[in-house]
């Protein structure tokens, strides 16, 4: 089952991007679940299934908390 997941959190995936990454921003989500490379922005569409299959890390966003002063 897919993580409770949000837009602009990270995930790290099992198989490295031709470009080296690991790692991936969500940018849509959804049915299907929008990902942009972290190196070199490519964007890609993935159903949900096939990420729950490929995803091995879910880096949640940092929040904002502590910059309000």
């Amino acid at each position: 089952m897919l993580p409770d997941i949000n837009l602009e959190d990270v995930v790290r995936l099992r198989k490295a991007h031709p470009c080296g990454s690991f790692e991936w921003k969500i940018i849509r989500l959804g049915a299907d679940i929008g990902l942009e490379c972290c190196i070199c922005k490519r964007k890609i569409i993935l159903p949900r299934r096939e990420l729950a299959r490929r995803l091995k890390k879910h880096i949640p966003k940092e929040s904002d908390a502590n910059s309000s002063t």
